[in-house]
C-alpha cells in the first residue's frame, strides 16, 4: 500500500485562488478600467485557468486523502456531496442573477442587457429556461464556470478511485481526449438555446483539472510527478516573457492604434472554449515559474493584501458566488450611473472590499463558533494535518 504523508497547508494555493477570484470579478465588468491590469492583459491565459487548476489540485489533496483513509463508498459519497453543494450554489446564484437582470432591464428599459448578458430567452420563455438552467444547459454570461466545475468534479467519480495510487495514469486518457478536441473540435456538451454549446468545453478543460488532481495526489503521496530544476524554470520563464510581450502589444494596440499587435494574424483566434494549446502552454509555464520562485514561506504572503487574498481563497465557493453577483451589479452601475474615475473607484473598491470583508467575517465566525479541541496525538495528529491542508478549496 502506498504511503500517505501529512501535508502542510500551502498558503500559495489560497493566495492565488483568491487573486483569481478578484480578477474574475474585474474581468466580468466590461467597462472596468482594471481589465487592463489583470492576467489576461499580459498572458494568453486568464483567471479561469488559475481557478480550475487550483480547484483540481485541492480536489486531489482532499479526496485523494479521503479515498486512502476510508472505503470506496465513503470517498464517492464525499465527492457526490461536494458536487451537490456546487449545484445548489449555482442554482442559488442563477436565481438571484436572473432576478437582478430582469429587474434592471424592466427598470432602465435598456435592451443591450438582453443580448449582452444572454438573458433574452429567460425574459420570453421563463418556464423553459428554468428547466434548462436546472439541467445546466442554460448558461447566461458569468454563469458558466460553476457548471464546468461540477462536470469536472463529476468526472472524478470514475477517475479518482483509479488514479489515487498511480496519479500519472490519470493523465493518459485526459491528454488523449484533449487532443481529440484540438484536432477535430469536438465533442462539447449541448446548451440552450439549441444552437449553442457550453462556453467552457469540459472535454478540453478537463486536462487542466486532471493535471491539478494528479499533482495533488502526487504531493499527498510525497513524490513529484514531473521533472523540475532551474533549467526547466528558466525555459518556462522564457515562454512567460515572450507571451507577455506579445499579449501586452495586443492590449496596447486595443487602446493605441499606432502600437503594432505582434503576430496577431498568426496566433488568432485563440479558443477559450476549447482551451487552445497556446493558453494551456502559457499557463503551465507561468505555474512553473511561480512554483519555482515563490516558496510557501515567501514574505509576500505575510503582507496585509496577501492575507486578504488568502482569506478569499480559503472560501473560494462563497467568494466566487458573491463576486459574480457583485460584478453584475457593478456592470449595471457603470452603464447607468456613469463610468468616470469616481464611479470606477467606487465599484472596484466596494466590490473587492465586500469580497474580502465577507471572507474575513466568515472565517472569524467559524473560529468563534468552533472552540479549539484538544490536540490529537500520533496517527490522529497526522490525519488531522492532512485533512486541514487538503481542505484548501473544499469550503
Amino acid at each position: 500500500m502506498s504511503q500517505t504523508i501529512a501535508v502542510a497547508r500551502d498558503p500559495r494555493v489560497d493566495f492565488f485562488r483568491g487573486l483569481a477570484l478578484v480578477f474574475i470579478f474585474i474581468d466580468h465588468i466590461p467597462e472596468d478600467v482594471l481589465n487592463d491590469f489583470t492576467l489576461h492583459a499580459v498572458a494568453f491565459c486568464d483567471a479561469a485557468e488559475v481557478f480550475i487548476f487550483l480547484s483540481g489540485y485541492s480536489a486531489g489533496l482532499y479526496y485523494g486523502a479521503a479515498f486512502r483513509r476510508t472505503d470506496f463508498v465513503h470517498g464517492e459519497a464525499l465527492l457526490l456531496r461536494r458536487i451537490w453543494t456546487l449545484y445548489i450554489a449555482h442554482i442559488f446564484v442563477f436565481m438571484i442573477y436572473a432576478a437582478t437582470v430582469s429587474y434592471t432591464v424592466e427598470t432602465f428599459h435598456n435592451p443591450m442587457y438582453t443580448e449582452e448578458l444572454q438573458v433574452g430567452e429567460f425574459l420570453t420563455s421563463t418556464h423553459v429556461v428554468i428547466v434548462k438552467a436546472l439541467l445546466l444547459q442554460f448558461q447566461p454570461a458569468y454563469l458558466d464556470i460553476l457548471p464546468l466545475y461540477i462536470a469536472l468534479l463529476a468526472l472524478q467519480l470514475v477517475l479518482m478511485p483509479l488514479a489515487r495510487r498511480r496519479p500519472l495514469l490519470l493523465l493518459v486518457p485526459s491528454v488523449a481526449v484533449y487532443l481529440v478536441v484540438q484536432v477535430w473540435g469536438w465533442p462539447n456538451l449541448p446548451a440552450y438555446p439549441e444552437d449553442r454549446t457550453w462556453y467552457f468545453n469540459p472535454f478540453a478543460w478537463q486536462v487542466l483539472f486532471c493535471l491539478g488532481v494528479a499533482l495533488g495526489l502526487g504531493r499527498l503521496a510525497g513524490r513529484r510527478l514531473f521533472p523540475h530544476g532551474r533549467r526547466l524554470v528558466g525555459m518556462a520563464a522564457a515562454v512567460v516573457a515572450v507571451s507577455a510581450v506579445i499579449k501586452l502589444s495586443w492590449t496596447l494596440h486595443w487602446h493605441f492604434d499606432e502600437v503594432p499587435a505582434l503576430l496577431i494574424g498568426w496566433l488568432e483566434p485563440i479558443s477559450k472554449t476549447n482551451l487552445a494549446p497556446l493558453r494551456l502552454i502559457n499557463f503551465l509555464a507561468l505555474a512553473l515559474v511561480v512554483a519555482g520562485v515563490m516558496t510557501p514561506k515567501a514574505r509576500l504572503l505575510e503582507t496585509i493584501p496577501a492575507r486578504a487574498m488568502i482569506a478569499c481563497g480559503r472560501l473560494s465557493l462563497n467568494i466566487f458566488c458573491l463576486g459574480i453577483l457583485l460584478s453584475v451589479i457593478g456592470h449595471f452601475m457603470l452603464v447607468e450611473l456613469g463610468s468616470g474615475f469616481a464611479m470606477q473607484a467606487a465599484v472596484n473598491g466596494a466590490g473587492i472590499g465586500a469580497m474580502v470583508l465577507a471572507a474575513c467575517f466568515i472565517l472569524w465566525f467559524r473560529r468563534v463558533e468552533r472552540p479549539p479541541s484538544p490536540a490529537p496525538r500520533g496517527a490522529a495528529r497526522d490525519s488531522a494535518a492532512r485533512d486541514s491542508a487538503a481542505r484548501d478549496s473544499q469550503e
